[in-house]
């Protein structure tokens, strides 16, 4: 329970989200077959064209050599010919637009559902777990489903639900490795804003419901079993690539820092007491360095001599905190101090000289440490 509290906006959005898709399921079989087949469908694959294909386009113009972002932009930019194939065939063979011409899906149309629903995973994997995927994982990824798909012609039972069902797998396992990302971000960063892991989850919700949507199509008849499919794709590649544009990489961001600093040898030993502490905290009530928004782990290496490591050991084992909360815990008592001698200034304004990015994150930040909202603890104090 703990773990969903701190995300309660992404479990809103899941359940929001969730709603309108049950609720557009529902109203698409009231839509007439000649404005889908004719009208909606070939619109609407056109925007999933559009989409994708500009969306590729910007995002590998704008790559700067980040491995994830090249494999966002391939992913769309397939996905994007997969339809515009589809949308031609669907011009040159007239058939219903989402029906395949059959009662249900085959398991080779099933097949390259789950492959298209793969490669809109490559960059959260990638963002999760950078320079994991190659072609061996990719193998190793993609071998089980189409181990299934040749069981399901050889043995005389039907195994479609189970490879309609893969994707999922996929979308738990890479949930297994939020809460470790998170914390490696809190261990290395001041402020996680643009390279907190929330978007991710809300685009692995995406997907979740997609890959639902996908396996009810695969069973469902009906010419607008395909619709809610449709705008759900256009409306999560719209929202990846608008994240991934504008999204900080927090690996690249390292390994660029790192590269700008002389290599730092580790100290053989620290003790309980030692003279880095002193130092360490001797800089931060003097120069006051974490009202920076951009204050990372690496600027210690300012006053302890260090490398990444034993910077993130020595912030555990001497404030038994993250580097995240450690800045925060710094930040959050500056805020309290500049309350208590300026009652009249404005929280926002406070916010903003605290080195918080914006009036929203300095007061989820000061109750998740205070337990109470900014204008409560004022009130507290100040009447």
């Amino acid at each position: 329970m703990r773990y969903l509290t701190k995300y309660t906006e992404e479990v809103r959005f899941f359940l929001i989200l969730s709603a309108l898709v049950v609720l557009s399921v529902w109203l698409s079989g009231y839509i007439p077959s000649a404005l889908f087949d004719n009208v909606l469908s070939p619109s609407m694959l056109a925007c999933s064209i559009t989409v994708s294909l500009a969306g590729a386009w910007m995002v590998l113009r704008h790559s700067e050599g980040l491995r994830a972002r090249k494999l966002w932009g391939i992913s769309i930019l397939i996905w994007g010919l997969a339809d515009a194939v589809y949308l031609l065939s669907w011009k040159l063979m007239p058939h219903p637009a989402m029906n395949m011409g059959a009662p249900q899906l085959t398991t080779g149309e099933i097949l390259i559902g789950n492959v298209l629903g793969w490669l809109m995973m490559l960059y959260p994997t990638e963002a999760l777990r950078p320079g994991w995927i190659n072609l061996r994982h990719a193998a190793e990824q993609l071998a089980p489903m189409f181990a299934l798909a040749v069981l399901d012609y050889l043995v005389p039972v039907n195994l479609q639900p189970v490879i309609s069902l893969y994707p999922f797998f996929l979308v738990i396992l890479l949930l297994t490795h939020v809460r470790k990302y998170r914390m490696w971000c809190e261990e290395n960063f001041s402020s996680l804003d643009d390279i907190d892991v929330r978007w991710i989850i809300r685009y692995l919700a995406m997907v979740f419901l997609t890959g639902l949507v996908f396996f009810i199509m695969c069973f469902r008849q009906g010419h607008t079993r395909g619709f809610t499919q449709l705008w759900l794709t256009i409306y999560m590649i719209t929202y990846g690539t608008e994240q991934i544009i504008f999204r900080r990489d927090p690996w690249e961001l390292l390994r660029r820092e790192e590269s700008k600093k002389a290599p730092v040898e580790e100290p053989e030993k620290l003790q309980p007491d030692s003279a880095y502490r002193k130092a360490l905290d001797e800089w931060m009530v003097k120069d006051k360095p974490y009202l920076n928004p951009d204050f990372k782990l690496l600027d210690l290496q300012n006053v302890l001599p260090m490398n990444r490591t034993y910077l993130s050991q020595f912030i555990h084992s001497e404030y038994g905190c993250s580097f995240y909360q450690f800045v925060n815990r710094l930040r959050i008592d500056e805020a309290k101090q500049l309350k208590l001698k300026h009652p009249d200034m404005k929280l926002s304004d406070i916010a903003l000289r605290c080195g918080f990015s914006s009036p929203s994150v300095f007061s989820r930040t000061f109750t998740a440490i205070t337990g109470l909202t900014p204008r409560e603890w004022a009130r507290e104090e100040l009447e």
